[in-house]
């Protein structure tokens, strides 16, 4: 059996050869007359046509040959005989290599078989592959590859190409549904010069230019808010986020989040559009209510339950961590922690291992404690309790919302107390505090992690499924 080397050194002997003849083997624009996909919607016998796409297939009997060609849309059986292409043409066929790029005029026809199939008048090699085309991806080392090699990916496995249309359709929807409330999409700065908005470690880099170190942002949370003070009522930003934590299933370094803020909202109203919005989504994307996600079943049905952070942590660990002493409480729960951490590290700690491995079907969890959530209104009559939600889906977290700090001395005092809590690199961004101080309204604010949902919708079992390009270690500290 010939390795992948031995097969590359021929294609490339077969490239040179080629050449030195004066065969074309990278042509230019190609007019198509159809895509494959709608010219099998609409097939009509004796039809000219032109397409193009890979040639998947060859299966030669004497002076014809059957093949298929493939392109974005789907597939479809070629037919090519002697007398119709000429001798050289039909040689010169036998000699491509399955993954070659072809442009074909020809004629509709049904097979004997009653197969769509064009007849082929004439073709010209579009582009001349190199490598081999695998026959199929399996096994774990393969998953890898399929991920450093996301091309080829797309090119074998048609699953994997739906999931990417469906990602595209859903940021399409999730853009539809938000213009048709009024809000108004904007864009934010993805470098900045404090990486505010989130508890989050950041990517620093220096733009030399201006000597000064910025941070690819963590949450596009405190410019759009800035907007709020400015006078927009309702904006939103599908936008790019990175944060220099783990790679895992659920995790990448770089991430899409769709964000949105609305005035004189709060975040009972933040919740309401999250379930009318994902909702829609699941009927729309995944074709109804209940959608399956590995093996489980998610039932999407309205309302979606909710309960508090408190309750439900107390209920799972039969613990009060409300009232009792956070450090102790773990301690006593064998949870791991640095003994540095302050108690919103150890409660989100405690909810992660006694609740989220618990949330199956979509759950509002609401009145965080408000030590974890310096940018969210506490509640008035529970002070140490703020108006935040976050819903959980099939064990992840998927959004985050907040009844939003609208008091500018109360912001500035919170974020002081979170500095000296984290530590001096927690920069305070003044330029917001002033914002602030110019008067903003009180608003409902909402993010929800794009490729998580994408997963759900799609019942992908790894981030890394909806990420065309996902974050991997160097291949040689692969697995």
């Amino acid at each position: 059996m010939e390795s992948a080397s031995d097969i590359l050194k021929e294609r490339l002997e077969k490239v040179k050869s080629l050449r030195q003849k004066g065969v074309r083997l990278f042509g230019g624009k190609f007019d198509r007359t159809h895509a494959v996909q709608d010219l099998l919607k609409n097939f009509e016998e004796g039809q000219k046509v032109s397409i193009a796409g890979r040639l998947l297939s060859r299966r030669a009997h004497g002076k014809s040959a059957f093949g298929d060609i493939k392109d974005e849309s789907g597939k479809i059986q070629i037919y090519m005989k002697l007398d119709d292409v000429g001798a050289e043409a039909y040689q010169f066929f036998s000699l491509l290599d399955l993954g070659d790029i072809l442009g074909i005029q020809g004629q509709c026809f049904l097979s004997r078989t009653g197969e769509k199939t064009v007849r082929v008048l004439k073709y010209e090699l579009l582009t001349k592959i190199v490598q081999m085309l695998p026959e199929k991806w399996h096994g774990l080392r393969d998953v890898e590859l399929r991920y450093r090699h996301r091309y080829v990916d797309l090119i074998v496995n048609d699953d994997v190409r739906e999931t990417f249309k469906k990602r595209s359709e859903i940021i399409r929807l999730i853009r539809k549904h938000l213009d048709e409330k009024g809000f108004m999409e904007v864009e934010t700065p993805m470098m900045q010069p404090i990486p505010g908005g989130a508890r989050a470690r950041p990517f620093k880099t220096h733009h030399h230019t201006l000597h000064r170190d910025l941070y690819l942002r963590v949450a596009p949370e405190l410019y759009l808010k800035r907007l709020l003070v400015g006078g927009f009522e309702k904006v939103y930003e599908i936008n790019r986020n990175f944060r220099n934590e783990g790679i895992s299933v659920r995790h990448n370094p770089e991430f899409t989040m769709i964000e949105l803020y609305q005035a004189y909202a709060d975040y009972e109203d933040m919740m309401n559009l999250t379930e009318e919005l994902i909702s829609n989504l699941a009927e729309k994307i995944g074709g109804g209510i209940e959608l399956p996600f590995g093996d489980l079943k998610l039932n999407f049905k309205r309302p979606w339950k909710r309960v508090s952070f408190y309750d439900i942590l107390k209920e799972k660990s039969k613990a009060n961590w409300r009232q009792g002493d956070v450090k102790a409480l773990a301690k006593k729960a064998g949870l791991a922690f640095d003994p540095a951490a302050d108690d919103v590290d150890i409660l989100n700690e405690a909810f992660d291992h006694f609740v989220q491995p618990e949330l199956i079907d979509p759950t509002f969890v609401i009145d965080f404690p408000t030590v974890t959530t310096p940018l969210a209104k506490r509640r008035e009559d529970e002070p140490d309790l703020c108006y935040r939600f976050e819903l959980f889906i099939a064990r992840m977290e998927l959004a985050n919302a907040f009844s939003e700090l609208n008091d500018s001395l109360e912001q500035r005092e919170r974020l002081t107390a979170q500095k000296e809590t984290i530590g001096d690199d927690k920069a305070i961004d003044e330029d917001f505090l002033l914002a602030m101080e110019y008067g903003m309204p009180p608003a409902g604010g909402l993010g929800i992690g794009i490729d998580r949902l994408v997963m759900l919708l799609t019942n992908a079992a790894s981030i890394r499924d909806v990420i065309l390009f996902p974050q991997l270690r160097k291949e040689k500290e692969s697995a």
